[in-house]
């Protein structure tokens, strides 16, 4: 009697340890729309508790209503997100019907394509790192407790204050190790968030010299939402460079910051005194008309209390001035500092001759037609003492090397 041949369905079924039985194990990565389906339902399940949409009452909302902002105004992401609108959030969509064509066309693994060599060991589709960092970024974000965000909403408050009121503004994030530092705000995605901490303390033991030299390490950081990560420093400073900005800190805060960075000052120093920037308030025309124009100063108290009786002496133009910016000085002569500062910015001295009410004349030396961003650089200049190898550029109103 012949043998019966076995056929491929005969070996399947033929399984009694399940050696052939397989599960597809779903991918943790999160593609860009899946996170922005997510993103898109914090929205829909918050409307479904609340009865209405999000607004300006509180912190957490506001990132809410930002992102519902932005998602209507945003035609491609509307789209996208449109089959999960349950709560017509986005109005009308024109979604477009796709041709058998369009089908073939959007073959981005090559799947149809028989000419293309279909390797399974060729991995073309694996994470990227800048993948992983915005998976880190996403996946370690908890919620906080209303009564631990409290004074944190406060403070995310009165930023959004002195941003409308132009006293913070909002720029790129060039430099990671330089501007990422910790107590100053960024916005990520739409998101303000604080850096409240960083520990840079980590094992190097499995780490290659080129990642060990970099600093990076968990970071506390505080979101306006009312959630909080510990994601890595060097991952959080790629989600801002790719999808965010830095907040720039309040003069009142670089004025504190400025002498105490640059390494100058010790618990046992004490203070010389001040430099500062003015500017006027005078009504005449020949001034007021003067852009950049500043007093730089130095005073040995209180700034408010030597300006305070400005319209009323020679040195500031017989006007009251307006406080531009004021920097502690330590561990040096703020006189000489603001004397090198004089001579640094002597070719563009304000040369005019003034007459008060009584016809006194005036000719103000202590004032310069200088951008103030080139005044604080020159400051920066003075302490990591390199200021004598530049001069100040009138006609390009910048620092050059000599």
């Amino acid at each position: 009697m012949a043998k019966k041949k076995l056929t491929i369905d005969d070996i399947f079924n033929d399984d009694d340890f399940g050696l052939l039985d397989s599960k597809v194990k779903a991918s943790t990565v999160k593609t860009d729309d899946e996170r922005l389906i997510d993103s898109f339902e914090e929205i829909n399940v918050f409307i479904d508790k609340n009865d209405r949409e999000p607004n300006k009452s509180s912190m957490s909302e506001y990132g809410l209503m930002a992102k519902l902002k932005n998602f209507r105004e945003n035609e491609d992401q509307k789209k996208i997100l449109k089959p999960f609108d349950r709560h017509n959030l986005l109005g009308h969509v024109e979604m477009e019907k796709q041709s058998i064509d369009d089908i073939f066309n959007d073959d981005e693994l090559g799947l149809l394509d028989p000419d293309k060599d279909l390797d399974i060991f060729k991995f073309k589709h694996t994470p990227r790192p800048e993948d992983r960092a915005e998976a880190d970024f996403v996946a370690q974000r908890k919620p906080m407790k209303e009564k631990d965000f409290a004074k944190y909403e406060k403070m995310f408050l009165q930023v959004h204050k002195e941003i409308k009121k132009g006293k913070r503004k909002i720029k790129p994030l060039k430099d990671i190790d330089k501007h990422l530092q910790v107590g100053n705000y960024y916005i990520v995605t739409g998101v303000m968030c604080y850096l409240e901490n960083v520990n840079f303390k980590r094992s190097n033991e499995k780490l290659s010299i080129e990642t060990a030299r970099r600093k990076d390490g968990r970071t506390r950081t505080i979101f306006e939402n009312g959630t909080y990560s510990n994601m890595l420093y060097r991952s959080l400073g790629k989600q801002i460079q790719k999808d965010g900005k830095l907040i720039t800190n309040t003069y009142d805060k670089i004025e504190q910051d400025l002498f105490i960075n640059s390494g100058l000052v010790k618990e046992e120093d004490v203070q010389s005194g001040w430099i500062y920037v003015l500017k006027t308030k005078s009504a005449k025309k020949e001034l007021a008309e003067i852009k950049d124009l500043y007093k730089i100063g130095f005073a040995s108290g209180s700034v408010d209390d030597r300006i305070k009786n400005a319209k009323n002496e020679a040195t500031y133009m017989f006007a009251d001035v307006k406080k531009i910016a004021t920097y502690k000085v330590y561990n040096r002569n703020a006189n000489k500092i603001e004397n090198l500062l004089h001579r640094f910015f002597a070719n563009a001295c304000l040369d005019i001759d003034l007459f008060n009410d009584k016809g006194q004349r005036l000719n103000p030396r202590e004032w310069f037609v200088v951008p103030f961003e080139v005044i604080e650089e020159t400051i920066q200049l003075i302490l990591n003492e390199n200021i004598v190898n530049y001069e100040y550029d009138t006609e390009t109103k910048r620092i050059k090397l000599k």
